[in-house]
């Protein structure tokens, strides 16, 4: 595996049996988009010379994002005669593109044109989530794209009780956490989050929001929450899984947020998977496959961004009824071992690679396979 980390010298490790190999690129959640763009390209300049390297590569999987990581298949077809298999994590660059940070009919159209290389040159094609495999189907109609989600890590993640210890420290306050997990940038657009905390301030809602992460949009969500006075809002740093684990064990419900762009709608994000495993109610703000499948297996809802009072009025119910919040967390924690589990979803992905023509589907996952 081909990697990269913010320490200043190639390194090499072994991970469950696998070799990692870690390039010196750095790369911080809040650099600006040039900086992000540069650090790309030297992270697609550095494998290519280490993959030159490396002996009896007979596969590439390659995912994305960013879309620049392409070039590293294209590269590696045409150089070294080694197919790829491409996963789409993010649609790029459709998604710079609607947040504003594409400009330029010519760059974007550039841009296009490098993402319709990248899927006509791979061997096989991966996407996330239904959203992403329809876009993807349109860019490349003859191309065989296998839908494949994020993993739930239900050895991990569990579901379980309330750590005294834990409530104490994080400082929990109130009986009902409400939690962000992940990056603070743009696209997350967390002052959809802040609105809701206000509204819950005025509705007098025994309710903690715990932001946890870090990224480029941190300070300016800071300074708002602190204009804002919303005491009912605490901030925690960036963590590792385990952390990710213990905030986990204190929250009631997860708050899946991005910006409202239909390009988002897509996402299959980490974090609610993460949610889904360790059993919470779990809240999503996208009108997306994420929505659909919330309110389909009753594990949690959908809150329009633009109404926080939505917001409110839909969680006071579990907030009043302990058995519905517990039903909701029992139905998340099922979903995920149901469908989600990393063991599902390696077996999709075993039989994809090796040109097998039948996995099962489901009512969420679609999978276009022909042998």
């Amino acid at each position: 595996m081909i990697t990269s980390h913010n320490d200043s010298t190639y390194t090499i490790k072994e991970i469950d049996g696998v070799k990692v190999h870690y390039l010196p690129v750095k790369y911080h959640n809040d650099m600006g988009f040039i900086k992000r763009v540069l650090s790309f390209f030297k992270f697609v300049r550095k494998a290519k010379r280490l993959a030159k390297k490396i002996e009896r590569i007979d596969h590439a999987y390659i995912t994305s994002t960013p879309l620049t990581v392409g070039l590293i298949g294209i590269w590696l077809k045409k150089n070294l005669k080694i197919n790829y298999t491409f996963e789409v994590r993010d649609l790029w660059p459709t998604a710079p593109i609607e947040i504003g940070a594409i400009k330029g009919a010519f760059f974007k159209k550039r841009l296009y044109r490098l993402e319709a290389k990248i899927y006509k040159h791979a061997d096989k094609i991966v996407a996330l989530s239904p959203g992403m495999r329809d876009w993807i189907k349109k860019v490349v109609p003859e191309k065989d794209v296998f839908m494949i989600p994020n993993m739930a890590d239900c050895q991990f993640f569990v579901k379980e009780i309330k750590d005294p210890e834990l409530i104490e420290f994080y400082h929990v306050k109130k009986p009902f956490v409400v939690t962000y997990l992940g990056s603070i940038g743009a696209t997350n657009h967390l002052e959809f989050l802040l609105d809701i905390a206000q509204e819950a301030k005025l509705a007098d809602l025994n309710i903690d929001f715990k932001i946890v992460g870090e990224g480029s949009q941190l300070q300016s969500i800071k300074l708002q929450t602190y204009l804002k006075k919303l005491a009912n809002v605490e901030f925690i740093g960036h963590q590792n899984k385990e952390g990710v684990k213990r905030i986990l064990n204190i929250t009631d419900a997860s708050y899946v947020s991005f910006a409202d762009l239909p390009v988002l709608a897509t996402n299959s994000p980490n974090k609610l998977f993460d949610s889904l495993a360790s059993g919470k109610l779990t809240i999503v703000n996208t009108p997306g496959w994420t929505k659909d499948m919330v309110e389909q297996y009753k594990c949690g809802f959908y809150a329009d961004p633009h109404k926080p009072k939505e917001f409110v009025s839909k969680l006071k119910p579990y907030l009043e009824e302990r058995d519905s919040l517990e039903a909701a967390k029992n139905n998340a924690r099922s979903l995920a071992e149901s469908l989600y589990s990393k063991k599902l979803q390696i077996d999709k992905l075993v039989k994809v690679l090796n040109n097998e023509n039948q996995i099962q589907a489901n009512e969420n996952e679609v999978y276009i396979l022909t042998a």
